[in-house]
């Protein structure tokens, strides 16, 4: 498994937190479990209450769309962010791309029920996430109509000036056009790289790198459009080519396309990733998959010691393993009086946290009085400069408001007993066939997996959740359901073989 470490710390505690520790100490957790860092970042002398603000932060969040590494480790979680609204919203991005964070110090929670409760939390902030939206975008699709820069990352080969506006890069522009000619005239990307770098080009003191041309190539703001949403603005922007430019280029890259989609094979989905680990030496195991002499695939979970041969540990079937902690998954949601408990243990955790959503609340409900009273004033014919801006600013106070209450309500979600007890039911009904939701059961349920030369230790995200199951019969259950489904397949397995052969 492929990591990357991020450290950081903040100007008034150097010493405790320094840089060069927290590597240390990451570098010595990753060599434990097996992982292989592929590159660290770190933000020195930034406070970590906004991630907005942390320049290595943002790059790694932006790189783990490119799917080079699985995993962020940090010193301890506070690392990644003291700021639960950061936390939510980076991680559920990081989620998207298939990227997890752990602590090399701590437990992500110090309790199986603050894990779960984490997860319902997250799960539940996808609805106030959309409602922050809403909110937000409203000044930005403003921007957009008039121009505007929105913030984030300056598109390359563009400035921006005093007025928030668009003006060419007098050295990037020139580049974007070029890449753009050669690559409409036939010429590969990789030469095109090779030529640039040759010559000194790079991207903002970055190598240029194949992802790097191929977004260029994509991006119609070189044609002069703004879009946010669905606002489109086409004269916000000085296009730096031409649109038949443009279209050739999207023609010859939907044709490379379709050509490498014909050789790409579907990957298979290793669910219990970064979760099993080997019994015999704590070590993680990963996904591993081979053909048989007669042709069949054949995918397992690995130790990463054995492959070294510094650990004896066989190679164990993945649809063994899976379906089996599947299974343990689906026998908790069917104990109701379980479920129950873990829910009211996730309510009484969350009325322990303070909340600043009834406050909030309270100046909101004061803010739409005032403004009601304002309107009255103008329906009874008081219309002034200063009536006007006094209504100006209170509307500007109430979207202040509104926000920072989506926002609490993202950190910290009131949630009912019977809110949290619905939630995790829903899971009973888990579709198998998703890949995501099968995922999503695992990501939320399951805090590790430990594989024995005899035995699976399940071990859930609630006090005493823990499950152990006999491979003898859960590997016979296994061949019990091949010699009904195929006799063939059933005869050429044998567990701890690899490939069946």
């Amino acid at each position: 498994m492929k990591a990357v470490i991020y450290a950081r710390y903040s100007s008034d505690n150097q010493r405790e937190e320094s840089i060069e520790g927290q590597l240390r100490e990451c570098m010595a957790f990753a060599e434990r479990k097996g992982y292989t860092v592929i590159k660290s970042y770190a933000d020195r002398a930034i406070s970590g209450k906004r991630a907005d603000n942390r320049p290595e932060f943002q790059q790694m969040i932006s790189d783990s769309a490119r799917g080079e590494f699985d995993v962020i480790i940090v010193w301890k979680i506070d690392r990644f962010s003291r700021d639960k609204y950061d936390s939510v919203i980076y991680k559920s991005k990081l989620n998207k791309n298939g990227v997890s964070v752990i602590s090399a110090t701590e437990p992500i929670d110090d309790s199986p029920e603050g894990k779960l409760m984490e997860s319902i939390f997250e799960g539940f902030s996808e609805y106030y996430v959309k409602d922050l939206e809403l909110k937000t975008s409203r000044g930005m699709t403003e921007n957009a109509i008039k121009g505007k820069f929105n913030g984030g990352h300056i598109t390359y080969g563009y400035v921006i000036d005093n007025d928030k506006h668009f003006q060419k890069h007098e050295a990037e522009a020139p580049i974007v056009a070029e890449i753009f000619r050669r690559y409409a005239e036939g010429e590969a990307i990789r030469s095109i790289i090779d030529d640039l770098t040759s010559k000194g080009v790079t991207n903002r003191g970055k190598k240029m790198t194949y992802h790097f041309i191929n977004w260029i190539l994509k991006n119609r703001r070189y044609i002069g459009e703004y879009t946010f949403r669905d606002t489109m603005n086409t004269e916000a922007i000085p296009p730096i080519i031409s649109e038949e430019i443009f279209e050739k280029c999207q023609k010859r890259l939907s044709s490379n396309k379709h050509k490498a989609a014909s050789f790409k094979k579907m990957e298979e989905q290793y669910y219990l990733t970064g979760k099993i680990f080997c019994g015999e030496c704590e070590t993680s195991m990963s996904g591993i998959s081979g053909t048989s002499k007669t042709k069949e695939n054949y995918r397992y979970y690995q130790c990463m010691k054995s492959k070294k041969k510094t650990c004896k540990k066989k190679i164990v079937q993945k649809a063994l393993i899976e379906d089996k902690v599947f299974d343990s998954i689906m026998q908790l949601l069917k104990n109701k009086n379980l479920i129950k408990k873990i829910s009211e243990r996730c309510y009484e955790m969350q009325n322990a946290e303070s909340s600043e959503v009834p406050i909030l609340k309270k100046q909101l409900k004061a803010v739409k009085k005032e403004i009601a009273n304002v309107m009255e004033a103008i329906k009874a014919g008081i219309i002034t400069k200063s009536t006007k801006a006094t209504l100006n600013d209170l509307e500007e106070k109430q979207e202040a408001i509104e926000a920072a209450l989506a926002k609490e309500q993202i950190c910290r979600p009131i949630l009912s007993k019977e809110q949290i007890e619905f939630w995790i039911m829903q899971f009973a009904k888990t579709d198998f066939k998703d890949e995501i939701q099968k995922q999503r059961l695992i990501d939320i349920f399951i805090n590790s997996v430990f594989v024995y030369e005899d035995r699976i230790v399940v071990f859930l995200n609630f006090k005493e959740g823990e499950v152990a199951i006999s491979l003898a019969e859960a590997t016979e259950g296994i061949k019990k359901e091949n010699t009904q489904d195929n006799l063939e397949c059933s005869s050429s397995f044998k567990f701890g073989d690899p490939y069946g052969n």
